[in-house]
């Protein structure tokens, strides 16, 4: 499986995304991965149907993604993988289980009640910063970049900006 980007957007497949990213990173697969998505069968159907053309979607939940991986023979070697999450929770899980990620992309976390806004796009609470903490010490860069020509930001660098690690 080659892993072109790993994205953290809770807005899943959006404009941006099935435009601008698949393009940039030359992606032929966009793999959703969520628990409560996997499980909702009217947005499976909206998501796979706002792919662009020639891009195949897949809305999984997290542990399939965990067994496809471990699993080669499931995905041919032409497959040009997006991965999209909708919190850095689910990364977690995935780095954990023994799935290589360097690189990844935060492009809009939403503001609920008891998360922050460290940027116009991101909103983060305590289990956030504290999952996020984790991936930056498995050696992995994380940035926000809402759209490909935005400038990348350190997100570790804005966490501890906002004393929030």
């Amino acid at each position: 499986m080659d892993i072109r980007l790993v994205r953290i957007d809770d807005r899943l497949i959006h404009g941006q995304v099935a435009t601008v990213w698949t393009k940039h990173y030359q992606v032929n697969r966009i793999l959703v991965v969520s628990d409560s998505v996997a499980h909702d069968e009217m947005r499976k159907l909206l998501l796979v149907q706002a792919a662009p053309p020639g891009v195949k979607v897949n809305v999984i939940p997290v542990q399939k993604l965990i067994d496809v991986f471990h699993d080669f023979h499931l995905f041919t070697s032409q497959a040009k993988v997006m991965l999209l999450f909708t919190n850095p929770k689910d990364v977690k899980q995935v780095v954990e289980a023994g799935v290589p990620i360097k690189e990844i992309n935060v492009g809009g976390m939403s503001y609920q009640t008891g998360k922050k806004m460290i940027t116009n796009a991101v909103a983060v609470d305590t289990q956030d910063c504290e999952d996020f903490k984790f991936l930056s010490q498995a050696g992995i860069k994380i940035e926000i970049r809402k759209v490909v020509a935005d400038n990348s930001i350190d997100l570790m660098q804005v966490l501890k900006k906002e004393k929030l690690i």
